[in-house]
């Protein structure tokens, strides 16, 4: 993690990382003014903390109370050596608690983090650069010397090689990545979380056998993503980018709605118009893309190759974001290496939709072939030695797709996780299914994973498979672990080299009468592609077009953003807008817009509800407002603080709205119950003199929207390469 320290006055410093700002200071007796605890008070509390982390986390995933669990620590200084120090940690535990509790509460405390950390001790490296944001070197750790090289199956160079070239990219990017998290939970099961130091919303996780293996899976995905835009998805990606000569590629192609926002011709294909407009319902408007808002510029699409014949299709970047999220896209060290990788991505995620929606029943996998493959039956059987059943299946439907399946049981919750993998190797397709399965888990996170059930519509609701999308999470049907199977086992192979087991790969979806789009992205300086299997690969259904688009940002953004400069015309007109939509109140307002507010301010928590409540408020609508109030009391999960204000809302209102009580003689008491500062906010709220309480000022600017500004910054780093390889 990255943490940029400014000075600011006397001894004070701040320290900025995420979304969070931090002051130190020193006591008065050091210079200092005692403002804030120290730097080391912080490192002292940290560990404290982490420790009491631990104990928190052990007691939720057993139902253990911990309002009366006490926990302390002191450090003991050495006086001869101040830098030795023994640091005492007690916890002091209830009667109810039981002795294997006890034990087990001790234990997570030995896990601390920077307990361990610190008994490890970190080696500290220091030197100058002349510029901290263009200093863009990865930040990993345990590289090779590049003198060992480890080859895996479906890769065409060594894993140290293909490390070097994608930090290399990276860095010419000026991207500065940090690992953020390492896990290895069993054997042979490697994950990590990497991010952009300089903007943490740009993050992705990778899986493998081995550190390397995972840390190849990592920077592959993050460089993917860049190459897709995918980080930037649905975000406002503001003026200077909207009104540039490209916003996504330089090879897009703006296309002009007709006069009644018909769809205009040169846009997708007749075989695509046939899955995306059956109803003729899909309009102009429809497509015009979120990042950048510019409705008169027309339609932003991106050009295609259809396989079948080699032919340009333009696809709206719209549609693809809407429908597809990251479904398909990777990036590898060759064109058939990503190729085969992207088809296995589209394969593992639609046989996995099949098989949960169908409630198909899968064969076992024989433990004579799983004996075939030590490395992955280690990591199985250290699960299990943990207290986890695992079924191994195969998901090939009888040999006619490259996917298989690993399910892990949690006889503590009664919850099950259904985790496919898909590659033309039997063995790696299985090694993708393990080691997605713990991708980022502890073992203590296994205790989140949902029952099975009986209820088929649970399990076919739209819905359930976009959780099985992101993370695996979703609900699987009980007939899943049914020994009566839908097919027979089959030992498949569809290996070969990497351009043969693309062509294989391709005719499956070719036999299946699929057509298939491809876009190659190398202007980064990786080779990256995206693959589109309309009516195959989608995510979300195809009514999302029109139903749910997320460029609805286009009828709220600015005026959200220009909130406290709008007229009452126009905060009734945004109001009008937000009521006939029929939004779900608890849509929160960066999803609606586009806009990546600090998850730590009111604007990071805001509702759709919280924010018609305000404009009630501010337009004189008392009684609207009350109404709204009691339904985010009732159902809104705030800030402490946020939650005390509407609570000192609903009693004033209640006073202001009762023509037998007066303000007056109440005042007293709410100030002495909510404090003067807040009730000074709830009557100006009342009587217009307080304007959208906690929301700061902001415009189409984004002044003061750090967070979404770093996001842009990013994208411009992209943008600019592009745009420089163009001129070329």
């Amino acid at each position: 993690m990255e943490i940029k320290v400014n000075f600011l006055d006397n001894l004070r410093l701040e320290a900025k990382f995420d979304d969070f700002t931090v002051i130190t200071d020193q006591p008065i007796r050091y210079k200092g003014d005692g403002s804030a605890p120290s730097p080391f008070d912080y490192f002292l509390a940290s560990s404290a903390l982490c420790a009491g982390y631990f104990v928190r986390v052990y007691c939720l995933s057993r139902d253990i109370p911990t309002e009366n669990i006490r926990l302390s620590q002191n450090n003991i200084v050495d006086p001869e050596n101040r830098y030795n120090q023994i640091f005492q940690i007690q916890v002091e535990l209830p009667e109810s608690i039981s002795d294997k509790d006890r034990q087990g509460i001790l234990r997570s405390i030995d896990r601390c983090t920077v307990k361990k950390v610190v008994q490890t001790g970190p080696e500290f490296k220091i030197d100058t650069v002349e510029n901290l944001e263009e200093d863009a070197q990865a930040m990993l750790m345990g590289q090779t010397d590049g003198e060992t090289n480890h080859y895996i199956l479906g890769k065409d160079l060594p894993l140290e090689e293909t490390i070097a070239n994608m930090t290399g990219i990276l860095a010419e990017l000026g991207m500065k990545i940090e690992i953020s998290s390492w896990r290895n939970i069993v054997p042979n099961v490697w994950s990590l979380h990497i991010r952009d130091a300089a903007s943490p919303m740009c993050f992705t996780n990778g899986k493998g056998a081995s550190k390397d293996s995972a840390l190849c899976s990592a920077l592959g995905e993050f460089i993917e993503r860049l190459n897709c835009n995918f980080f930037y998805n649905d975000q406002y990606l503001g003026t200077d980018i909207a009104n540039s000569d490209f916003v996504h590629y330089p090879n897009e192609k703006w296309f002009k709605p007709g006069a009644n926002d018909e769809l205009p011709s040169g846009i997708l294909d007749d075989y695509c118009l046939d899955i995306y407009n059956p109803s003729s319902e899909l309009r102009g408007s429809h497509l015009i893309d979120t990042n950048s808002g510019l409705v008169e510029r027309g339609i932003c699409s991106i050009p295609y190759t259809r396989h079948s014949d080699g032919e340009t299709v333009y696809f709206p970047s719209n549609l693809i974001e809407n429908l597809f999220l990251s479904n398909g896209m990777s990036a590898g060290n060759n064109l058939f290496e990503a190729q085969v990788q992207c088809l296995s991505e589209i394969f593992e995620r639609a046989v996995k939709r099949q098989i949960i929606e169908e409630e198909i029943v899968l064969p076992d996998v024989p433990q004579n072939v799983l004996d075939k493959y030590p490395g992955i039956v280690a990591g199985i059987n250290a699960l299990e030695a943990q207290g986890f059943p695992i079924v191994v299946k195969d998901a090939s439907l009888g040999g006619q797709f490259p996917v298989m399946c690993v399910t892990l049981m949690n006889p503590k919750n009664g919850g099950v996780f259904a985790s496919f993998g898909a590659h033309p190797s039997f063995e790696v397709a299985l090694e993708r299914s393990l080691t997605e399965l713990l991708q980022g888990r502890s073992f203590e996170g296994l205790n989140d994973v949902p029952r099975p059930t009986f209820n088929s519509l649970a399990v076919t609701e739209p819905e359930n498979f976009v959780e099985h999308f992101i993370d695996s999470t979703g609900v699987i049907s009980w007939r899943f672990f049914s020994s009566d199977h839908d097919y027979e086992f089959s030992e498949w192979d569809f290996s070969g080299s990497n351009e043969e087991e693309n062509e294989c790969l391709l005719n499956i979806l070719k036999d299946m009468g699929k057509e298939v789009y491809i876009a190659v992205f190398d202007d980064l300086g990786a080779t990256a592609c995206r693959m589109l299997v309309p009516d195959y690969s989608e995510v979300y259904p195809v009514e999302d077009l029109i139903w749910d688009n997320t460029n609805k940002a286009l009828d709220y953004r600015e005026d959200i953003l220009n909130l406290h400069s709008l007229s009452d015309d126009a905060l009734e007109g945004l109001l009008e807008r937000l009521e006939e939509s029929q939004l779900d109140n608890y849509i929160d307002i960066r999803t609606l817009i586009g806009i990546e507010f600090d998850e730590n301010t009111v604007w990071g928590q805001l509702t759709i509800l919280e924010l018609k409540t305000l404009i009630y408020l501010a337009l004189g609508g008392l009684e609207e407002a009350m109404e709204l109030v009691e339904e985010f009391l009732q159902y809104n999960d705030n800030t402490v603080e946020r939650g005390l204000f509407y609570q000192a809302l609903h009693t004033t209102l209640e006073i202001a709205l009762n023509d037998d009580l007066e303000l007056e003689h109440f005042i007293n008491n709410l100030e002495r119950m909510f404090s003067k500062d807040t009730m000074e906010n709830v009557v100006g709220s009342i009587t217009g003199d307080v304007k959208f309480f906690g929301l700061t000022p902001t415009s189409m600017n984004l002044e003061g929207l750090d967070k979404h500004l770093r996001l842009i910054d990013s994208y411009k780093k992209l943008h600019q390469a592009r745009a420089s390889k163009a001129a070329k």
